[in-house]
């Protein structure tokens, strides 16, 4: 079933406040909205508290990948109460190039970040097979979608107009992987 930019548009929406800049409250002028005041927000940390709670699934799976590859969690930083849209993990193909992949915590929905070389393709499809199987019911969002820019979205380190909806739905860790 193919997915909709409406539908991904609609859940970055549901965690992202339209037009409101992620910065403290100091930062912000009286009377202005403050991102983490707001609605959106806190649902983003109702799905992060989520994903602590079914970090052991993850955490399954990433025993299953780690056992075959090199691989490096980013999703430690869940557990110890930070909150992030995504459980994001690398696989090593070279000493210097990785493959990253990504789990939703907003939606049914994953990503594998393919840097861009002969080796990637083989790893990659393991790797959805392991989603697939772990997430029953998730997919894949296609580039054409997830590197559409939202453009009145802010997130802690990405500033308003520069946000994906990549970024939206697996982190700025999306960003860690550069193709060759």
């Amino acid at each position: 079933m193919r997915i909709a930019r409406s539908e991904l548009l609609d859940v970055v929406y549901r965690f992202y406040p339209r037009g409101v800049h992620n910065a403290d409250r100091i930062y912000v002028p009286p009377g202005e909205p403050v991102y983490k005041d707001t609605e959106e927000h806190g649902r983003l940390v109702e799905a992060a508290n989520r994903g602590r709670a079914e970090y052991p699934r993850w955490n399954a799976m990433i025993d299953r990948l780690g056992a075959r590859y090199g691989l490096q969690n980013e999703s430690f930083h869940i557990l110890a109460g930070w909150t992030d849209s995504a459980y994001s993990a690398r696989i090593w193909l070279t000493d210097e190039t990785a493959l990253s992949f990504h789990v939703s915590l907003l939606g049914p929905y994953y990503g594998i970040h393919l840097p861009g070389i002969p080796k990637e393709e083989p790893v990659a499809r393991e790797v959805a097979r392991e989603i697939e199987s772990a997430y029953p019911g998730y997919r894949p969002i296609p580039p054409e979608l997830g590197n559409e820019v939202v453009p009145d979205v802010a997130m802690i380190v990405v500033l308003m107009g520069e946000a994906t909806i990549y970024m939206c739905l697996f982190s700025e860790v999306w960003t860690w992987v550069d193709p060759v």
